[in-house]
């Protein structure tokens, strides 16, 4: 079920690793669908408005984690690709210890600060109660997200992304079910959606665990192993801190919209909520199509392939071009039909709202597309620092425009939907820039 990513044909390759990737996070996202559904169809959009905002904190603090296990797989990866399984037996136990310290130290943290962190993001008086009731809940489930995407980093590091995904299509219809019995059956509020996504996510987090400590002999450690070698924790240090950093910015910028999202009143945020899961679900394929091409990277960096590794740029271009051409144009035509998924037919205005922002954002849809390219492969060669300038200036720029221009009078909302993709698109302009470069080397 290992799949070695240095051989065979390229385009075949990556795609066959990214299938399980993409289906497996598609499915994931239906955490936060689920919970955006039922409780803007049974609950009402003030409750949408609390999950929505809720779900950007969280998925900032979150990206901390997922960040700090995407750079210790990149390290996997590499070492797979080089065939150097003592030194991944090593990364692996420096890693672990590494990346759950952190996680601990967080979950103690945002627990203490869960008020003054509302308060940053200007939540209305009008659902702070029902925020926090749901935040406070779902913050216990960090050291769920760190078990699972830890070993789903280490099994798809040497090849294997079908497992994961397996666990997670177990979760997802159990956290589907839950909501439902928490909330409609048993009345449990939005406080009930928090306990289905974290008993859900805990089922995963186990089943990946068990997977993985009956099935790889990598990390059934003999007592010769258990040592600290801080020359590998310098190295597991070095990517995992920077890709956590690349990762932490790109979502902290989208914590920073969602303050100014906020100010704009509870109907704009409820749409905000609903459109942003839209969204994330129409280029999440692209997204995890990136992070595949980075192991493919990875793998093939450690191999000293370079051939191969561009050969692959070439085909991951024109799957990606080709993905975001078909989602742009379905996302625009079914922006309202959508909408109404998420929020009943009388919200006019929260609908109308909703596919403005979603047929901006589609018709730039490449722009983002290309850029978990860039990401995936700076992270595979080596370099997460470029991917964190990258993230900065794309994040930057959204900031800063979109600041700006919501502040003028005749622009306002609209201003905020139209930063996203020029952020997108410069980023873009320079990542490219800096690949001309790499291949002269």
């Amino acid at each position: 079920m290992n799949r070695d990513l240095t051989k065979g044909n390229v385009t075949k390759s990556i795609l066959l690793f990214a299938g399980p990737m993409i289906v497996g996070n598609l499915l994931q996202q239906l955490y936060n669908v689920a919970d955006t559904f039922i409780v803007g169809k049974y609950i009402g959009p003030e409750a949408l408005a609390a999950v929505g905002s809720s779900f950007t904190l969280m998925t900032f603090l979150t990206s901390i984690v997922l960040g700090l296990c995407m750079g210790s797989g990149v390290v996997f990866s590499m070492l797979f690709g080089a065939g150097k399984i003592e030194k991944l037996k090593s990364s692996f136990l420096m890693s672990f210890l590494f990346i759950g310290m952190i996680t601990v130290i967080l979950t103690i943290s945002v627990i203490i600060f869960t008020t003054p962190l509302l308060k940053l993001l200007q939540i209305p008086n009008e659902i702070l109660a029902e925020t926090i009731s749901y935040i406070t809940v779902i913050f216990y489930g960090i050291i769920f997200t760190f078990f699972y995407n830890y070993f789903a980093s280490l099994l798809r590091s040497i090849g294997n992304s079908f497992i994961p995904l397996v666990f997670l299509a177990i979760s997802a219809l159990l956290n589907i079910i839950l909501d439902l019995v928490f909330i409609i059956t048993f009345d449990m509020g939005v406080a009930g959606a928090a306990w289905a996504t974290i008993i859900a996510q805990g089922v995963s987090a186990i089943c990946v665990t068990l997977y993985c400590y009956m099935k790889l002999e990598v990390i059934r450690l003999k007592r010769s192993d258990l040592h600290l070698d801080f020359l590998v924790l310098r190295e597991i240090s070095q990517y995992s801190i920077l890709t956590c950093v690349q990762q932490s910015i790109m979502n902290f910028g989208i914590l920073m919209i969602q303050g100014l999202v906020n100010s704009f009143g509870v109907a704009v945020m409820a749409a905000f909520s609903a459109a942003v899961k839209i969204d994330a679900f129409a280029y999440m394929p692209v997204q995890d199509f990136g992070n595949a091409f980075s192991t493919f990277i990875a793998q093939n960096h450690g191999a000293e392939k370079k051939e191969r590794i561009q050969k692959g740029v070439r085909s991951a271009i024109k799957v990606t071009l080709l993905f975001c051409i078909l989602v742009s144009i379905g996302v625009s035509l079914f922006a309202r039909p959508l909408m109404s998924i998420f929020v009943k037919p009388e919200e006019v205005a929260i609908i109308n709202i909703g596919v403005t922002y979603l047929r901006i954002e589609s018709a730039f849809y490449c722009g983002i597309g290309f850029l978990f390219l860039l990401y995936g492969f700076y992270r595979g060669i080596g370099k997460p620092g470029v991917s964190v300038i990258l993230t900065v200036v794309s994040l930057g720029t959204r900031v800063i425009l979109a600041y700006l221009l919501a502040s003028i009078p005749s622009i306002g909302l609209i201003g905020i939907w139209w930063a996203i993709p020029i952020g997108w698109i410069l980023a873009d302009l320079i990542g490219f820039l800096y690949y001309r470069r790499y291949r002269r080397l």
